[in-house]
């Protein structure tokens, strides 16, 4: 895997260990050589994200609408900054761009955007390992209503089972580079794959 598209936050939040964590994932990336994708931000859980990558010689690819630039401060020193005319096209590039999809802790744009990568595999449209680094917990609830939707009909068992959940960076990067699709909608040809 040479690159991977990471949803966070541009809030700092309140957790100093989420803080801390994204800066970590950032430095793993770049020393296991994967381009970090992300959404071009010098503040929040994205700033330290890119600033652990880019502290460690990494490949940082920043992807941001033009309307954002200001709003989220963009960051000035990656190794290639990206701007779209909206959202839309943002996360079309972010998907084009990545082998990879993670979700640190962020807000309602953060769920939006790894809700819609889950999605498209659910109907087959990608085959990416999509993980969660779930820091202190914080996706426990998140994880909980999921299973709701599958005990209640509404998520399929084997598209719950497509997240890949760890508390620790190595754990969840291990699993991701392992990752084989185990469903396959049955308007795929399987021999694609």
């Amino acid at each position: 895997m040479n690159s991977i598209v990471v949803f966070c936050g541009s809030s700092e939040g309140n957790d100093p260990l989420i803080l801390d964590r994204a800066y970590s994932l950032g430095k793993e990336m770049a020393e296991r050589s994967i381009k970090l994708v992300y959404g071009a931000a010098r503040i929040g859980v994205m700033g330290k994200l890119a600033q652990g990558a880019l502290d460690h010689s990494g490949n940082v690819i920043g992807i941001i609408p033009d309307f954002l630039k200001l709003k989220e401060v963009f960051h000035t020193g990656l190794t290639k900054l990206i701007i779209t005319d909206n959202m839309h096209e943002r996360k079309l590039k972010m998907h084009e761009m990545s082998e990879g999809v993670i979700m640190l802790p962020g807000g309602y744009g953060t769920l939006e955007e790894f809700f819609e990568m889950i999605t498209w595999a659910q109907l087959g449209l990608h085959h990416k390992p999509i993980g969660i680094l779930n820091i202190n917990g914080f996706y426990n609830s998140l994880m909980g209503m999921l299973k709701t939707m599958v005990d209640q009909g509404f998520v399929k068992q084997e598209n719950y089972d497509m997240i890949l959940i760890d508390h620790s960076i190595n754990g969840l990067l291990d699993k991701m580079m392992h990752y084989r699709p185990q469903y396959v909608p049955k308007w795929i040809n399987k021999d694609q794959l």
